[in-house]
């Protein structure tokens, strides 16, 4: 069975700049910090910078979505930091928005305002 979501990592090819801003994104330095992984606690889930870059193709197109109390708000800071919109917020029914950005490096990041889900800190 499943016990739900533990980790997202993105892989980056320049480590130091992805912990910069990474680091901007979500508010606080990662917990663990080694050459080969970059780890952040984010309200008790991993966000990993993976810098290997073997095996990658074209075509992985999983996003995952964290949740925001305020997405336009949460858009709008992460867009002054460099990232692109890729999906401007929309509304998805029941209350519920999404949207997604693109990091500098290339990665769909998804942010989801969920009022049927209490954020953890």
């Amino acid at each position: 069975m499943l016990n739900g979501l533990r980790t997202v990592i993105y892989k980056v090819k320049e480590l130091e700049l992805a912990k910069k801003w990474y680091t901007s994104f979500v508010g606080h330095p990662p917990y663990f910090d080694q050459p080969f992984y970059v780890g952040y606690n984010v309200g008790g889930y991993e966000l990993g910078l993976d810098p290997n870059q073997d095996h990658l193709t074209t075509g992985n197109n999983v996003v995952t979505y964290w949740g925001v109390d305020d997405l336009r708000a949460e858009v709008a800071r992460v867009h002054a930091l460099g990232a692109r919109v890729v999906s401007d917020v929309q509304d998805v029914g029941d209350g519920i928005l999404v949207a997604t950005v693109a990091d500098p490096f290339g990665n769909v990041i998804g942010l989801i305002q969920n009022p049927n889900f209490k954020l953890e800190a």
